[in-house]
């Protein structure tokens, strides 16, 4: 198929997995140059690249001026970039041998490819895989905008398995074309944003069985260290891409996950209300649509049950 792929990982302190990243993307013949942002680094990620370079010229690695977001270091390496395919590869994360080939056999009529995902533990990375998306799926199959949101909006007894997840290659020419890009305000759900506005800008979506991208599941990661505002930005893209010509059922999917975050955010607004003894803000939470009152009423509920089993515990320990 020639080399037609262009990989980007944008890093920040990665020096403990960028090599093996690296390696990963090295592996695969189908990619014809890899690039690495480090977003400001504090530790020596930038030099552990170089050092990892295998020398087929294929690598360069880009320190941004100050720490942007991984938005803003892949909008530069899109941007600086050429293959007419874009992977992506979280630096703490990494590929098996074969994995982008296998992505472009199925490419021919999409203009994104994504398959399911490994899921491992850090430290045990050899380990058990899990899979990322609900076995009940039938693979490969196209996916729609609809199809998109509804599967990233959070449900009780159901497994996660969000597509917001997914790592797909994209076609740069429809890109281009509709003028995407990430969207640099956001560090929480970038992808989940790019991916539906692509698909609302009518981008073909196939999603494929594991073909070899391995994520990396840690305690630390910064994907779990969001603020209010992360949260408010993904809850707010939401609106942005409603604006967009759409139909019923794809605005009433959009609107179903603003309000699954809007749950999520005014939860946590309660918690800060609620330790700075405000409470004007503690029930201006509450004041918002529905679902949000009930889901703060079962947090609290939730809270309230394990504080007293607790206490109830603590006691017959006495």
């Amino acid at each position: 198929m020639g080399q037609n792929v262009t990989v980007i990982i944008a890093a920040y302190n990665a020096s403990a997995t960028i090599a093996r990243a690296l390696r990963s993307a090295f592996e695969q013949p189908d990619v014809a140059e890899i690039m690495v942002i480090d977003d400001a680094s504090t530790d020596n990620t930038a030099a552990l690249a170089r050092a990892a370079d295998d020398g087929t010229g294929r690598l360069r690695v880009l320190v941004q001026a100050k720490n942007s977001g991984p938005s803003a270091a892949r909008n530069r390496a899109i941007a600086e970039s050429v293959s007419p395919w874009i992977a992506i590869l979280d630096a703490d994360d990494f590929f098996l041998p074969g994995r982008i080939a296998g992505l472009l056999g199925y490419a021919q009529d999409a203009d994104m490819v994504a398959d399911d995902m490994w899921q491992v533990t850090e430290g045990r990375e050899d380990g058990p895989r899990r899979n990322l998306l609900d076995n009940a799926l039938t693979l490969p199959c196209m996916v729609s905008l609809r199809q998109f949101v509804l599967s990233n909006i959070t449900l009780r007894g159901r497994s996660r398995g969000e597509l917001g997840f997914i790592k797909p290659i994209m076609r740069r020419s429809f890109l281009e074309a509709h003028h995407l890009h990430y969207r640099e305000e956001m560090r929480l759900g970038e992808d989940y944003e790019l991916y539906a506005r692509a698909l609302a800008h009518g981008a073909r979506l196939k999603l494929v069985p594991a073909q070899g991208y391995v994520s990396v599941v840690r305690e630390n990661s910064l994907s779990g260290l969001h603020s209010e505002q992360d949260l408010q930005n993904l809850r707010d893209c939401n609106l942005s891409l409603m604006k967009l010509p759409l139909g019923k059922e794809d605005r009433a999917a959009l609107n179903g996950h603003y309000k699954s975050v809007d749950c999520r955010l005014q939860w946590r607004n309660l918690i800060l209300a609620v330790k700075a003894k405000d409470l004007v803000a503690a029930l201006g939470c509450f004041a918002h649509p529905w679902p949000v009152p009930l889901y703060l009423a079962e947090q609290l509920g939730g809270q309230l049950y394990l504080r007293t089993i607790g206490r109830v515990f603590s006691g017959e320990r006495k």
